[in-house]
């Protein structure tokens, strides 16, 4: 392990000074005294790390440089990318600034601009190196503040290990963790040039075909990790003859190995599993590696945005995944999946806290759907409200005679479904605060559910098992509710949880594995291109105050 060593200034040898040199103010503590007086207008922070260092100067070392460099540059593991760091810039001001001819000015110059970038690399790794509300206008979960542990990373420092520095501030959990490894594995792929592409068919491609597109099938999935689909027929060819084994006759069968894994592959890419290679899952093993990396890196950032949420007892709901998780306050995990909005009708991302149920609840029409669908089916048949079982009212929910509207310019009228099996909303409701009048909701709708991909309402969630979740949640929020008793009466009820649960809509379009096998999901609200691009551009300025400086 390199030691990081501060150095003090050379000086004259004490055996050649001159008495004038003696009365002369003695150099070797001007590093120190330069650096206090830079540090005084320095940022909390800043002069905290140096406090920590007993107030010397850090990198007066070229070995020590050497190890920052070489650690900033390592960064490209994480999704970011090193040159904003400008680590060669870095090493190259090393060289002149320890020059032994450098003045100590340009020393503690030096040293200070290489600790400002340490710490703004850490404090990138753990919350982000873009503003989400600079790719995001409407991005509503503020980015926590950094927490970096600062005596950790200067003891780090100290002992000649900033990798250890690094990986304290790195975000913690298994989410990021795991994208980090499929980067890791989709830029070797990239490496090597990728994966075969499979060409266009008139007809799918199905278990027990024999065709020589399956040899190539079988590489593909191969090279992303799953390594027995080539298993079975190649192992005895592979040492000195590879090419023999993947033209041999079993690489060109569709066999139930290769069907299995073809199904695994469509369930981490939200497709259909019949083992089927048709034109949507062709389309999802032929999109390029590159493009995937972009998206693993995407999701780092989005992770890093929100590696301060809290943890433990939450609710999350995954958009682009659309799955709901429930971790519960004794560590047990509920799962689900979702019905979520519509491209054009998209669910938000947001953070709240669930505060109450609604049982038997009415629904009433939502400005959009109320414009955009209800309308103009009442416009055409006035009978519309009756075969839906939905009335008209006021704002004040006084109930309005339909003859009497013109239904061409209704103003302020709402219309309203009454409780019961056909309303839109089930038997339960899920409510929390939010701008966009949406929440958690069940549905007389189930089938859908069994869609591989369920992006299909007006941005309100429907959750498979909701009254499961929610027997659930009043069990955990100590809540005295008699949910079946009061869902027996029929009648229409608000009841609150005697203590909110934490709740967070989130989107995230891909995932990693222990193993480093991804997964990828539609990016049906079209939000990665905007972060791919603004990471490929300069950094976003955002005041960050770690709460180390107070």
């Amino acid at each position: 392990m390199i030691m990081l060593v501060a150095l003090l200034p050379i000086t004259a040898n004490a055996e050649t000074a001159s008495e004038a040199d003696a009365d002369a103010v003695d150099e070797s503590a001007a590093p120190a005294s330069l650096l206090d007086e830079r540090l005084e207008a320095a940022s909390p922070r800043l002069a905290r790390f140096y406090a920590l260092h007993g107030g010397l100067p850090v990198w007066q070392d070229r070995a020590a440089v050497t190890t920052l460099v070489e650690l900033l540059e390592a960064l490209e593991g994480d999704g970011l990318d090193p040159a904003d760091y400008r680590p060669e810039r870095l090493a190259r001001e090393a060289e002149a600034a320890l020059d032994p001819a450098a003045s100590e000015a340009a020393r503690v110059r030096f040293d200070l601009d290489a600790s400002r970038t340490l710490l703004d690399a850490l404090t990138q790794l753990q919350r982000g190196r873009l503003d989400p509300r600079d790719v995001y206008p409407d991005w509503e979960i503020p980015v926590a503040p950094p927490r970096l542990d600062l005596v950790g990373i200067e003891r780090a420092i100290a002992d000649g290990d900033v990798e250890t520095a690094l990986a304290l501030a790195r975000p913690e959990g298994e989410e990021y963790a795991g994208l980090k490894r499929a980067l890791t594995r989709y830029r070797h792929i990239a490496g090597l040039g990728g994966w075969p592409m499979l060409p266009a068919r008139q007809a799918p491609l199905r278990p027990g075909h024999v065709d020589e597109d399956v040899a190539l099938l079988r590489r593909r999935l191969a090279m992303i990790g799953e390594l027995e689909v080539m298993a079975a027929d190649v192992t005895h060819y592979l040492p000195n003859h590879p090419d023999i084994a993947l033209e041999s006759p079993g690489q060109h069968r569709y066999d139930d190995t290769l069907a299995a894994a073809v199904r695994r592959f469509q369930r981490r890419h939200m497709l259909a599993e019949d083992g089927v290679i048709g034109p949507n899952t062709r389309a999802a093993l032929n999109v390029p590696a590159r493009v995937r990396i972009e998206a693993l890196r995407a999701n780092l950032e989005r992770a890093r945005w929100l590696s301060g949420e809290r943890s433990g007892w939450r609710l999350e709901v995954d958009l682009a995944g659309q799955r709901l998780d429930y971790h519960r306050p004794n560590g047990e995990r509920w799962g689900a999946r979702v019905i979520v909005g519509q491209p054009g009708r998209a669910s938000p991302v947001l953070r709240s806290e669930i505060t109450y149920l609604t049982l038997n609840p009415t629904w009433t029409v939502p400005p959009t759907i109320m414009r955009e669908d209800v309308l103009p089916a009442v416009r055409r048949d006035l009978d519309y409200l009756a075969e839906h079982d939905m009335e008209a009212i006021d704002p004040q929910g006084r109930r309005l005679d339909p003859e009497a509207i013109d239904w061409q310019r209704p103003g302020a009228v709402m219309l309203r479904q009454r409780a019961g099996p056909r309303n839109p909303l089930g038997r339960l409701v899920l409510r929390f605060p939010n701008d966009h009048l949406v929440y958690l909701h069940d549905t007389p709708a189930r089938g859908l559910f069994h869609r591989p991909q369920r992006a299909l309402s007006s941005g309100c969630i429907r959750v498979e098992g909701v009254a499961d979740l929610t027997r659930l949640l009043i069990a955990d929020s100590r809540s005295a509710i008699d949910l079946g008793g009061l869902l027996a009466t029929g009648e229409t009820r608000n009841v609150s949880l005697a203590r909110p649960v934490p709740l967070a809509l989130h989107y995230r379009t891909a995932q990693g594995d222990a193993s480093g096998l991804a997964s990828f999901r539609p990016d049906i609200y079209d939000r990665d291109p905007a972060l791919i691009a603004a990471l490929a551009g300069p950094p976003t300025a955002r005041r960050v105050v770690d709460p180390s400086d107070r």
